[in-house]
């Protein structure tokens, strides 16, 4: 009787597990379902084959808040290379659409080919009319950014299509930084170059609100995706190297001990603060100095891949610190009524706890915010913070204040905090259609590699 009764409990307990296993997995692929939807309605369907200049060739800039072309569309070298970034990898997502994907994609590329790239002094122009005249701009004539995206969206374009030109481009972008922006002295890049690929060294002459000349985190990082990206398609050993130069560079200078990354810097690295200046010096740098939240989230996304791609390249260490980014963001930068990731903080002199300075609540760090909660949790299931519990309130947030279920499309700012810029552009040089769709993507992948276990 024991035995029976004792099987009977086993088998009651076995049911009910696999009962709950099954309630789960149901969850999670409809959650995977609402990802595939908001990635395809809410960004591909509006977003192409609207933006498609056919006449002049690339990308259209402006998008209007209803999904309109505005009038302003001289083009950027990253918004062009983002859109080939995602109709790429849409094109990798999508079997069924892959013919359209990659025909948009080959559109944008013949564009960065034919009128982006600089046939006299090599490098891409960083910003072009909309007919494909160069607009050069002191400072900003070539950027080691601008050229990074360009790698990025050339080898994921060419990891889609097997199109040998484009990886050929992204090679010789590659060598064209080597030679011209970066630094063999004190490693990285030089972020700021004149037309000639000449790296513009800063002077006194300078206005202390300029970034020119300075190297900053945000080449940095996506000049580690960039080259991420291109080694899985062209695995060469100095690519290679520079990653890993890379990524130690962020993981262990550019990110502070508390998790948090500095902004801009001297050559040497040397971080550029105005923390010991008064209040009213400090509000006019907030560009320069002060914690973004949103890029803290984004690079421990960004390390891990470059890590994971390299062979688990002191993968354990990466994570660590990968880890205590987002956690810095969660702990510091974290909307607790509502979710959501707040624009930046500030830790002033004298001051060991951080103070929010940006209450706003931009698109693309909720975005990243979203793809790195799931990555935590992931690693961490059971971690006290609960990445899951704050992926799904950002998740709601995210459904509610972001996306525009009217007019499609994602808000630039939370309409929480910004409900007057409801009727802002949805699409300009620095807004298209990367950030939010790279996310739900991912987002995506690790939940059906959970479910699948």
């Amino acid at each position: 009787m024991k035995k029976k009764l004792c099987f009977y409990f086993l088998l009651m307990i076995s049911l009910s597990a696999f009962s709950q296993n099954k309630k789960l997995k149901s969850s999670e692929n409809d959650l995977i379902f609402e990802l595939q939807a908001a990635a395809n309605e809410q960004i591909l369907d509006k977003w192409y084959p609207l933006v498609l200049d056919t006449l002049h060739g690339g990308y259209y800039s402006d998008v209007t808040y209803d999904f309109q072309l505005g009038n302003q569309h001289d083009k950027m070298i990253v918004t062009q290379a983002r859109h080939i970034w995602t109709n790429a990898t849409a094109a990798l997502q999508n079997p069924k659409r892959k013919n359209e994907y990659l025909s948009n994609a080959n559109h944008g590329f013949k564009f960065l080919r034919d009128y982006m790239w600089d046939t006299t002094n090599g490098g891409f122009h960083s910003m072009v009319t909309k007919n494909g005249e160069p607009i050069v701009r002191p400072g900003e004539a070539k950027t080691a950014y601008g050229n990074s995206f360009a790698i990025y969206g050339l080898s994921t374009y060419y990891h889609a299509s097997r199109n040998e030109e484009a990886l050929d481009l992204a090679k010789k972008t590659f060598q064209w930084l080597e030679e011209h922006s970066h630094d063999n002295v004190y490693k990285g890049y030089y972020q700021s170059m004149a037309i000639d690929g000449t790296h513009i060294v800063r002077t006194e002459d300078f206005i202390s609100t300029s970034e020119v000349g300075y190297k900053d985190q945000n080449s940095t990082i996506h000049l580690l995706e960039a080259l991420t990206s291109l080694y899985e398609v062209w695995p060469n050993e100095l690519v290679k190297t520079r990653i890993k130069e890379l990524l130690v560079l962020i993981r262990d200078t550019i990110t502070t001990d508390k998790g948090y990354m500095n902004l801009f810097f001297e050559k040497d690295w040397t971080p550029i603060s105005f923390r010991n200046t008064d209040i009213d010096t400090i509000k006019k740098h907030y560009y320069m100095d002060h914690i973004s939240f949103g890029h803290d989230v984004e690079t421990a996304y960004l390390m891990l891949e470059a890590s994971i791609i390299i062979g688990d390249w002191e993968f354990e260490k990466t994570l660590y610190k990968g880890k205590m980014m987002v956690d810095h963001a969660i702990l510091n930068g974290w909307d607790n009524k509502l979710g959501g990731f707040y624009d930046g903080g500030y830790y002033f002199k004298n001051e060991d706890t951080l103070s929010i300075v940006n209450y706003n609540k931009n698109w693309w760090s909720q975005a990243e915010g979203l793809n790195s909660l799931l990555l935590m949790d992931f690693y961490f299931p059971k971690d006290k913070i609960n990445y899951r519990r704050h992926f799904n309130q950002l998740w709601r947030y995210t459904n509610q204040y972001l996306m525009d279920k009217k007019n499609g499309g994602w808000y630039e700012w939370g309409q929480d905090n910004k409900p007057e810029k409801k009727y802002d552009r949805k699409g300009h040089v620095w807004k298209g259609a990367y950030h939010n769709y790279r996310a739900l993507v991912n987002s995506k992948k690790i939940l059906e590699q959970r479910t699948s276990n």
